[in-house]
C-alpha cells in the first residue's frame, strides 16, 4: 500500500480480547486503521454499511449470524468491500461454504502476525489469499478427478444432518438443537455448516429453501 491514507479495517470476532490482539498486530504496520469493531455477524454487516471499509476481517462462529451469511449479506449489499476470514476452523464445510458466500481470503488464526498484515494488504488490491493448509485442500477439490457433471451433483445429507436440518426449519437456535440431540453447541455448528458446503448455501433459509425442493424436507418440516 502506498500513500499517507490508511487501509481502513473492520474487525469481526466475538471474543474482545481477540480483537484487541488482531487490532495491534494491524496498527503496527502504520499503514492500516480500525475503524469499528463487531461482536457479532449482524453487527459486522450493519457497520460494513456504515463505515464502507476497505476490509472487512471476519470469523466464522459468531453468535446470532455466522460468518458464511455475514459474508454472503456483506458481498451482496456491499460487493467493493472485500472480506478477509480470520478463523480457527480449517474443516472442509466451512472451507468452501465461505468461499461459495464470496470470501476474499481465509487464514486461520495461528498465523503470523505479519502474515496478516500480508493478507489484509493483498485482499484489499484485489487479490486472493488462502493459508497454505487451505490451499491444499482446494487444490485436492479441484484435482480430484470428479466428472463435471457429477461434480454438479447435490451431495446427500446425513440421517443427522437432515434431523438437524429439521429442526432448524422449525426455528430452534443452535443451543436448542444441541439440548434436543443431546449434542454440543460446536457440533450443532459443524453440522450446520457441512449442510451450507453440501448445499452450496450460506444461510438456514437457503438450506431449507433448497432441501424443499429437492424432496429432503416437506412442508410440515418448515
Amino acid at each position: 500500500m502506498t500513500g499517507s491514507v490508511p487501509l481502513r479495517v473492520l474487525l469481526a470476532d466475538d471474543h474482545a480480547i481477540v480483537r484487541k490482539g488482531i487490532r495491534e498486530f494491524l496498527e503496527e504496520d502504520g499503514e492500516v486503521t480500525v475503524v469499528a469493531e463487531a461482536s457479532g455477524g449482524a453487527e459486522a454487516v450493519r457497520l460494513a454499511g456504515e463505515y464502507r471499509p476497505a476490509v472487512v476481517v471476519l470469523d466464522v462462529q459468531m453468535p446470532g449470524v455466522n460468518g458464511i451469511e455475514a459474508t454472503r449479506q456483506i458481498k451482496a449489499a456491499y460487493p467493493e468491500i472485500r472480506v478477509l476470514i480470520l478463523t480457527a476452523y480449517d474443516e472442509d464445510p466451512y472451507v468452501f461454504a465461505l468461499l461459495r458466500a464470496g470470501a476474499d481470503g481465509y487464514v486461520l488464526k495461528n498465523s503470523d502476525p505479519d502474515d496478516l498484515v500480508r493478507a489484509v494488504k493483498t485482499v484489499a488490491s484485489g487479490g486472493k489469499v488462502l493459508a497454505p493448509d487451505i490451499a491444499a485442500k482446494v487444490v485436492a477439490q479441484i484435482t480430484s478427478g470428479k466428472p463435471a457433471a457429477a461434480a454438479k451433483q447435490v451431495e446427500p445429507l446425513s440421517e443427522r444432518e437432515l434431523e438437524v436440518l429439521r429442526l432448524a426449519a422449525h426455528g430452534l437456535t443452535n443451543k436448542a438443537i444441541a439440548a434436543e440431540l443431546g449434542v454440543s453447541d460446536r457440533t450443532v455448528q459443524g453440522h450446520l455448516a457441512s449442510i451450507y458446503g453440501k448445499l452450496a448455501v450460506a444461510s438456514r433459509t437457503e438450506a431449507v429453501t433448497k432441501a424443499l425442493k429437492l424432496g429432503w424436507l416437506v412442508l410440515d418440516d418448515a
